[in-house]
């Protein structure tokens, strides 16, 4: 059987040998054998293993395709992340100085989208297998809370009572303060009999809420989320970084990015992550394209005593990115885009000189070439963070400080 020699990783987790050809869950340096189709090797052996494999702490990992890296050191998985996010700078002849990445412990993810299946016997909850509709039941899931990994009978129950026999659900749940706030998509038409059914699995498992498509069914008590001093109420399915220590890494990065600053604008500002902690000490304008998420930072900033003014805008930075006569009078800006990054609003903070900017990013090829816009306006990147908070994953996540010329 012909053997193949891996010579390093690509983004998605696989390694790749010479031609390319893809080999899952093996590591640079190992020779392997399997059978070739097309271009990716399926029943891999490993002939020669890398000092870097570990045996992977899930019993669910060979099947399960909610993680790719768990087969290598935690050593190694640092060492890839950062270095994916050198080479995307490197590409764009950027150097940096790279701070220590900071990873989230195992059990730590605080939301997660299950999917569910009916089955003859009852429902399914799960992730999807690798590169598979199939779904996976993970009872001992290492990525997730604890109270996570309690939701998996609720979403077996929900899809029970609401999936139809060939359909999908897909439950999304976060950890609140409240309790579990939980969002389920593809379901049945809400109907007498099933709202019925629905509200009696809200007190049997004592969510915080439950949204079923975009239809309040019912509400235990609030799911308060906690940003700094500042309790909020997020609208259903509103974006939220992974795991607290996560957001924790990205909040002390930016922060220290923007200190000694008295007015900020904070781009892409979600439901408030950043901007509501940064108004213990500052002036701080909101600007976000989702009007209800930024109806849910007023109503928290308007109930929380001590902090500074907090002012929103809704507006979408991509087909309307704030101008420079709009960035005057702002000497620190927080940046926090999607995974397309924000080139035309980059463009205009370079136009406008803004003194200090916090970028975060989960996209590390445009974040470089949004970072490159800065340093050709004559801006420096004083370092880069890199923040692993979707463990095992092939997920790079970083925060950066960059400084104008006159700084």
């Amino acid at each position: 059987m012909t053997e193949y020699r891996i010579t390093r990783l690509g983004h998605q987790g696989d390694g790749i040998a010479a031609g390319p050809v893809f080999a899952p869950m093996t590591l640079p340096g190992e020779v392997v054998t399997g059978v070739q189709t097309g271009d990716r090797l399926h029943d891999v052996r490993i002939v020669k293993p890398s000092a870097d494999r570990v045996s992977p702490v899930c019993r669910h990992y060979k099947a399960c395709g909610g993680c790719q890296v768990m087969h290598a050191s935690d050593a190694f998985v640092a060492e890839w992340k950062t270095g994916v996010v050198r080479a995307a700078l490197t590409a764009q002849g950027i150097e940096a100085a790279f701070r220590p990445i900071l990873t989230s412990p195992p059990r730590s993810r605080r939301r997660a989208a299950v999917s569910v299946r009916r089955t003859k016997k009852g429902a399914l909850a799960g992730f999807h297998a690798r590169a598979s509709d199939t779904v996976i039941q993970i009872p001992d899931c290492q990525l997730l809370l604890p109270e996570l990994l309690d939701a998996l009978p609720l979403a077996e129950a929900l899809a029970t009572s609401g999936a139809s026999r060939k359909g999908e659900l897909t439950v999304q749940v976060t950890h609140s303060d409240g309790g579990l706030d939980v969002l389920v998509t593809d379901g049945k038409p809400l109907d007498g009999p099933l709202r019925v059914a629905l509200a009696a699995e809200v007190e049997r498992f004592r969510l915080a809420r439950l949204v079923w498509g975009d239809e309040l069914v019912g509400q235990r008590q609030p799911p308060f989320q906690q940003f700094g001093q500042t309790r909020i109420v997020p609208p259903p399915g509103a974006f939220m970084q992974a795991t607290a220590e996560g957001e924790a890494a990205l909040l002390s990065a930016v922060k220290e990015a923007v200190a000694g600053a008295t007015r900020i604008v904070d781009l892409f500002a979600g439901c408030g992550t950043f901007a509501l902690p940064l108004a213990q000490d500052a002036e701080v304008h909101a600007v976000e394209g989702e009007a209800d998420m930024l109806k849910a930072l007023d109503q928290g900033w308007r109930q929380t005593s001590g902090s500074k003014r907090v002012s929103t805008e809704t507006r979408d930075l991509f087909r309307r990115p704030l101008l420079p006569d709009e960035l005057k009078g702002f000497d620190a800006a927080v940046i926090d885009p999607p995974r397309a990054g924000a080139e035309a609003q980059v463009h205009e903070i370079a136009k406008a000189g803004i003194g200090r900017i916090a970028f975060v990013s989960c996209n590390p090829v445009t974040f470089a070439r949004d970072a490159k816009t800065l340093l050709s306006a004559g801006y420096r990147l004083e370092w880069v963070q890199v923040v692993d908070q979707f463990r095992w994953s092939t997920h790079v996540e970083l925060a950066a400080a960059f400084t104008a010329p006159h700084i």
